[in-house]
């Protein structure tokens, strides 16, 4: 199938957006981009190369340094997923830890860095077939996307997934930790004076607080059948 849409995916830390996406993806077969992994990358960068320090970023250290960045997806075939490459090193694993999501909105926020991914990410979805998961995809990647989403839960649900996430992996962190980073990112997603998170007019809004995943993937599905007409 090579669907002639785009599907934007926003909403808040740790409500699942990544795993609705890749639930799309591989129903039909769609490209999957995880615009969250390519800020994450960046901030890896940043503090690989010290340029993170007391909670502040050198923000013209990193305009010197930004066009040497390169952040792209690759596909393992062995695993079946898409793994995030920053400048043709694997670092899928390294990007998932609780020092970069202290540290992501930081990033994300600068101005140049959102220049930089906005006009990567609508470069790969101009030929459509592309669902997106970020903070901005439905207001400003994709404005027109054929489909929208906004995704949310209660802080407290999203905390309790993310910690147990964290735990599997093997990293020690504890549910207060976990939450208060939880609730300063959506703090800084939200009053960022660039491309803030906001609930797009025309997106369809999903509380998956209460919700099983099955129950929310039958109603996601339902509406991209609707526009494909399946």
């Amino acid at each position: 199938m090579n669907a002639k849409i785009n599907i934007a995916i926003d909403g808040h830390s740790s409500c699942g957006k990544s795993t609705i996406a890749k639930a799309i993806s591989k129903r039909y077969q769609m490209r999957y981009i995880d615009t969250g992994a390519m800020y994450r990358a960046i901030c890896l960068y940043c503090l690989q190369n010290n340029l993170i320090s007391k909670n502040k970023i050198d923000e013209t250290l990193l305009e010197v340094h930004l066009p040497d960045i390169y952040v792209e997806f690759k596909y393992n075939a062995d695993k079946k997923i898409s793994e995030t490459y920053l400048n043709d090193y694997n670092v899928e694993g390294l990007i998932r830890t609780l020092e970069i999501s202290q540290s992501v909105s930081l990033v994300a926020k600068i101005p140049i860095v959102r220049e930089k991914l906005v006009l990567l990410q609508q470069k790969i979805g101009k030929n459509k077939n592309v669902v997106m998961d970020g903070r901005d995809i439905g207001t400003k990647v994709f404005p027109h996307a054929e489909l929208k989403f906004f995704v949310t839960a209660s802080p407290e649900v999203r905390a309790n997934r993310r910690w147990e996430e964290l735990r599997k992996s093997g990293e020690k962190v504890s549910y207060e930790e976990v939450l208060s980073n939880l609730k300063m990112r959506d703090n800084n997603d939200i009053n960022r004076k660039m491309n803030p998170l906001r609930m797009s007019k025309d997106a369809i809004k999903i509380d998956n607080s209460n919700i099983s995943l099955q129950d929310q993937n039958d109603f996601i599905f339902s509406h991209i059948d609707k526009i494909l007409k399946i």
